[in-house]
């Protein structure tokens, strides 16, 4: 049996003659998309300038699906956007050795909104070489944070040693706090906990550690304050 639709001289003689029905018209993909664009501004026109307590069922569906979907839309968008930002600040991630030609580049001119946490340290010295492991392992928790060391001497000419260990800690290149000798750095006992509470009492870090680790330096104060006033 021959197509009624197809392009043939018989057929379009059937055609004018009213045997066969005109021919289907085949959209083209401007006419689609036209046709498209007609059906989501009726849908829009329909809930436009509509009560909330007029709508179906199915327009308070179609209104809240819609809704959902821009609200996903915005929070994709703002994540993508803070994923983003975190990882092009996110690019330190290990403890950088410098020397004092390097100090301008790589501590004032860290860049926006970068926190610097400096070590100035010398070998042979305890605590220096404690200090040296807590950075290293901090440097890999906070990505964000760059961690610089270098020898007291080759940073500072003269620097005296009865200063180290010394930490400065810096934001966008100006200097925000700085712990100078073993006294300011607790001494020998210093635990990474600790270290780690200080630096983010210095606003260097964003620790979840907010309480001192180490109260019983408190304590111990007014213990043996108490101490003395029993003894008078």
């Amino acid at each position: 049996m021959q197509n009624p639709n197809e392009d043939t001289e018989w057929n379009d003689i059937l055609r004018s003659k009213g045997i066969l029905p005109p021919k289907e018209k085949e959209l083209t993909e401007d006419e689609i998309v036209s046709m498209v664009e007609q059906t989501i501004e009726q849908k829009q026109a329909s809930t436009k300038g509509k009560d909330i307590g007029d709508m179906t069922l199915d327009e308070l569906d179609e209104l809240e699906d819609s809704e959902d979907e821009e609200i996903l839309l915005q929070y994709r968008h703002k994540r993508l956007a803070e994923i983003k930002a975190l990882a092009e600040k996110s690019k330190f991630g290990s403890v950088l050795e410098i020397s004092a030609q390097d100090y301008v580049q790589e501590i004032n001119k860290a860049g926006e909104g970068i926190w610097v946490v400096l070590h100035l340290y010398k070998q042979g010295i305890p605590l220096c070489a404690l200090i040296n492991q807590y950075i290293q392992f901090l440097a890999a928790k906070y990505r964000t944070v760059k961690f610089v060391k270098s020898i007291s001497t080759t940073c500072i000419p003269n620097y005296p040693d009865k200063n180290l260990p010394t930490i400065f800690v810096y934001f966008e290149g100006e200097l925000k706090k700085q712990f100078v000798g073993p006294v300011e750095l607790r001494g020998p006992n210093l635990s990474a906990d600790e270290f780690e509470y200080i630096l983010g009492k210095a606003g260097a870090i964003e620790t979840e550690i907010k309480e001192d680790p180490r109260p019983e330096i408190k304590d111990k104060l007014f213990s043996d304050l108490n101490d003395l006033n029993n003894d008078w």
